[in-house]
């Protein structure tokens, strides 16, 4: 048993190192662009990069997969941070959400985020069948122009044994359109709602795919028009919607399995409890366990009687911060070094037009609604 160990750990290291290696790449990546854009004054001093290093580590894996190459011997540890690693990672982003957030945003609040949701899921998914595009990339899209962007496809992609390939396409698909959000609708938000904070606010959290977007376009409305209350309610809307993955994951797998005849000979339908995976019950749990630290902070001052405020903040800040920043970061760099771009052929352009018609029809939804709604939300 020792011996097997060991043998499998002189396996892993290697590509696990590798991948480990793409993601510092990613982060110092993602670090220089955003001190890019303070220095042409896109962004305020001080914000953060609205580029993801997950996003970056995955472009350099490509890069390297497809212009250097990759042996081999590399390939076992990519596969165990493609498995294992993303799994650990997301767990450890439940820490970032508290359900405590979810309830600032009052009984309609809730509802209009639940609405933009279905419609990016709906909306993407019937496309999908009307263009009869891979049911996995059309979920995949879904999942992350409905719910919160990167980080829902990467959750979504080993329920349903989405491909390398189809990952690494949905996430720049997501990236794209939702970095045009971030630079666009600041201005939109403005124009139509500039007396009104916590609508513009709305607006941004829903109609922006993810979560580094939807804050550096807070930022962006922040440094242009001078009300930081829009930047509390964008990351308060967001971080609801994002609590919602929970939800949405069980779901679109059952969907996906549901109606998979048209790719493949049908199956019996896996048991439900198959739905909800391991990794979401653990992604659970840790927001559970936030919220709990939270709600005793309020009534005792401490964290389950233990830290203050302060160092419960900084406690799940340093969990969540390294699940999400390198955990995920080290899966995301094993996407890209596993995504062979001649598989991309044989994808065509018509996903990217189910991408760009989910956008912008989430982006009109979240409008219509928050612009007749919105004036009863209160933050």
């Amino acid at each position: 048993m020792y011996n097997k160990t060991i043998t499998q750990m002189k396996k892993i290291i290697p590509g696990l190192l590798l991948c480990i290696i793409v993601m510092f790449l990613g982060v110092k990546g993602a670090d220089f662009f955003g001190i890019l854009l303070i220095k042409f004054g896109v962004l305020a001093e001080g914000s953060g990069s609205p580029i993801s290093g997950i996003f970056i580590a995955i472009i350099i894996g490509i890069l390297i997969r497809n212009i250097v190459g990759v042996k081999d011997y590399f390939l076992y540890g990519i596969r165990f941070s493609l498995k294992h690693v993303l799994r650990i990672g997301i767990i450890l982003l439940g820490l970032r959400l508290s359900l405590t957030e979810a309830l600032k945003l009052g009984a309609l609040g809730i509802p209009l985020i639940v609405i933009c949701i279905s419609a990016g899921l709906f909306i993407t998914l019937y496309l999908t069948g009307k263009m009869k595009q891979s049911t996995r990339l059309g979920t995949l899209i879904a999942c992350g122009t409905g719910i919160c962007g990167v980080t829902a496809i990467m959750a979504t992609s080993p329920v349903i044994k989405a491909k390398e390939d189809e990952i690494s396409y949905a996430v720049a698909n997501i990236t794209i359109f939702g970095l045009t959000g971030m630079v666009l609708y600041p201005f939109i938000a403005h124009y139509f709602f500039a007396t009104d904070p916590v609508k513009a606010g709305m607006f941004l959290g829903t109609a922006i795919h993810d979560t580094a977007q939807v804050t550096g376009s807070a930022l962006i409305y922040d440094q242009m028009f001078r009300t930081d209350k829009v930047v509390d309610v964008a990351t308060v809307t967001k971080l609801t919607r994002n609590l919602f993955i929970i939800i949405i994951i069980p779901f679109v797998s059952y969907l996906f399995y549901k109606g998979k005849d048209g790719e493949e000979e049908r199956k019996d339908l896996p048991k439900w409890y198959t739905f909800i995976p391991l990794f979401v019950i653990g992604f659970l749990f840790c927001a559970l366990l936030r919220t709990i630290g939270d709600m005793t902070i309020i009534h005792t001052g401490k964290a389950f009687g233990l830290v203050n405020g302060t160092q419960w903040s900084n406690i799940y800040n340093s969990i969540s911060s390294f699940g999400t920043t390198y955990l995920l970061g080290i899966a995301m760099a094993g996407v890209g070094l596993s995504t062979n771009f001649a598989k991309f052929k044989g994808i065509g352009i018509k996903p990217f037009y189910i991408g760009f018609i989910a956008a912008v029809s989430v982006g009109i939804v979240s409008f219509i609604l928050i612009a007749v709604f919105g004036s009863y939300v209160m933050v």
